[in-house]
């Protein structure tokens, strides 16, 4: 088999393009989005929002390719659950990304005819707020699950074809399950972030395993 070097180093690449502009959005919006009076707050910070948005497109053009550029080789394993892991976390989860990237722009604009209609009554504006803030919450714990499942059909490919070594795939699928519970329980509650730090550190690591050491030879 291949080494197929070049490869790996250019998945482990876009990992790391994606997990930082994933965290350089949540730096730009993270506060806004916190805000006790956010179309108001919104409105005065519109730039943030919007390099908010566009670290969200990047993480999630970055984080597509992955999956089309490993199908080839992990197909060899199991076709159907490589075809699996290509709908998941090539198409669903980005269509979840581009859900989440509307709903803020959406804020964008709602908040600019808050400002220009602050002298009128606000329910209805306090009103657009909450659906707005409680639909982008829930496309981010269904985009948790997406993903979630994604990796796990990953890490079990790569546990059973032996790309990179077992104790990282394995610590990819276990990682993805508590992930996947978090996502879960974020569809009925707060998310607890720290539960996705595991994986989140996983897979940076496996970034630089893919980048210095390749894919391994079949065993």
């Amino acid at each position: 088999m291949i080494n197929h070097k070049r490869t790996a180093a250019f998945v482990g690449l876009l990992y790391i393009i994606g997990t930082i502009s994933g965290i350089l959005s949540v730096m730009f919006t993270g506060s806004i989005l916190e805000s006790t009076d956010l179309f108001m707050t919104v409105s005065t910070n519109e730039s943030h929002i919007i390099l908010g948005v566009v670290f969200i497109l990047i993480m999630g053009i970055s984080l597509a390719f992955v999956p089309i550029i490993i199908y080839p080789i992990v197909k060899k394993t199991n076709q159907a659950l490589a075809l699996g892991y290509v709908v998941f976390r090539g198409a669903l989860e980005n269509f979840t990304y581009l859900a989440y990237a509307i709903s803020l722009l959406v804020l964008v604009v709602f908040s600019k005819e808050f400002v220009r209609s602050v002298s009128l009554d606000n329910t209805i504006f306090q009103v657009m707020e909450n659906i707005i803030v409680d639909s982008g919450e829930q496309i981010q714990a269904i985009s948790t699950v997406v993903f979630s499942v994604g990796a796990l059909m990953l890490y079990y490919l790569l546990y059973q074809s032996r790309l990179i070594p077992k104790w990282l795939s394995g610590w990819g699928f276990i990682a993805g399950i508590i992930y996947l519970a978090t996502g879960v329980f974020g569809l009925f509650g707060p998310t607890f972030t720290i539960l996705m730090m595991p994986l989140a550190l996983q897979e940076m690591v496996m970034a630089v395993w893919l980048i210095i050491m390749g894919f391994s030879p079949a065993k």
